[in-house]
């Protein structure tokens, strides 16, 4: 909640039984503790309170991401390729277009130059030889106590996507998007993938603190939250593109914070350039980028992920606008570091103006599938 009257505040939660934390970063709104089973009386009667500018739930924002997976990459260069799904063992036919976002060829203007990506997400695993040394910095804004460095990344989700901006292009497992971008690990979701919109928006302001040029949030939840989006408009203001996933909900049902306007929203298309089936879409969402069979960095220790879809340590395939959103971060960093007058909406610009117009712009994205190569060409 956020007092319009601070002074004020001491005295009012006093009259509720209740306590007040810290403020939640820069939004200047602070984490009330209701009684379970009272939220919603107290919102209410908060909310009509005249020293209070608003009340709300700290909501769950669980990570964004679907079950289908495939055998191989095709996101960064590829012209029509076929897959195998590893958990049917079956083949997936050839895709018959162009559906990469030809970030190779990107790579000959930049390859990100050190850009911070800050990664929003469930951590990124310590010990993992394409992914871990790219991290600059780490916070863990989550309820989850870390007693073993080695297992920071329990979920799994966070060192998937950290893989996708920016796994080092060497001789070992996958290159990211960006592979000379750096990585400032946000830790907000837990062993399960959920965590909460106030870990969120202070795991925004962290990143923005810390030099964050691109956030990605590949997490979402159903309702907005004015504390996060509070966070948001702070890190547009302070001159940091955001990029989020649009969901996997199939629907054009909003997911926050992807749909706040300050956000690029991205929605997921396969190997043949078209929508995911489970990908959410409609006007709200800006541009659409591989997100079926993607393939990244996992934990080398066991992680959920990995015990309840069997996917695989070190490396593997994931789907979902999960995957999506780092390589429109991805983009992003590359983007950035390819001009050195870049500002934030110079970038958002580039990414949505070269944007391919594949089926569905208009309808299911605004603006089509990122092209890495057009936008980083753009002046």
């Amino acid at each position: 909640m956020k007092f319009r009257d601070n002074a004020a505040a001491p005295g009012l939660l006093r009259q509720q039984g209740l306590n007040s934390s810290a403020t939640i970063g820069s939004t200047g709104a602070v984490l009330v503790k209701a009684p379970r089973g009272k939220e919603a009386q107290l919102i209410q009667e908060l909310s009509s309170n005249p020293d209070v500018e608003y009340a709300e739930p700290d909501e769950v924002v669980t990570a964004a991401t679907a079950d289908p997976y495939f055998e191989r990459q095709y996101a960064l260069h590829n012209v029509g390729q076929s897959f195998t799904d590893t958990a049917n063992t079956e083949t997936v036919p050839a895709g018959t277009r162009d559906a990469d976002v030809d970030a190779v060829a990107a790579w000959d203007i930049t390859r990100g130059g050190g850009t911070k990506v800050a990664i929003i997400d469930s951590g990124v695993a310590i010990d993992h030889e394409d992914i871990s040394h790219k991290v600059v910095a780490r916070a863990n804004f989550s309820d989850t106590i870390i007693d073993e460095p080695a297992d920071y990344d329990r979920y799994g989700h966070g060192t998937h996507v950290a893989g996708i901006v920016a796994a080092e292009h060497n001789s070992t497992g996958v290159a990211g998007v960006c592979p000379d971008c750096t990585i400032l690990d946000v830790k907000v979701l837990g062993d399960t993938g959920a965590g909460s919109s106030s870990a969120v928006a202070e795991g925004i302001d962290w990143a923005v603190a810390n030099g964050a040029k691109v956030i990605n949030m590949s997490l979402g939840q159903s309702v907005p939250s004015l504390t996060l989006e509070a966070a948001i408009k702070n890190a547009w203001s302070k001159g940091v593109v955001l990029v989020a996933a649009a969901g996997n909900s199939g629907t054009q049902a909003p997911i926050y914070p992807a749909a706040y306007p300050k956000v690029i929203a991205v929605a997921a298309t396969d190997n043949n350039d078209v929508k995911a089936p489970f990908s959410t879409y409609g006007e709200w969402v800006d541009v659409a980028a591989p997100g079926v069979g993607v393939y990244s960095t996992f934990p080398n220790h066991d992680f959920v992920l990995g015990l309840q879809n069997g996917r695989h340590k070190g490396y593997d395939l994931a789907s979902g606008t999960s995957m999506a959103s780092p390589i429109v971060a991805g983009v992003a960093g590359l983007v950035w570091s390819s001009d050195p007058d870049s500002t934030n909406e110079s970038v958002r610009e580039d990414i949505e103006s070269t944007a391919e117009p594949i089926e569905g712009t208009g309808t299911y994205w605004e603006h089509g599938r990122v092209d890495a190569d057009d936008a980083v060409s753009e002046e």
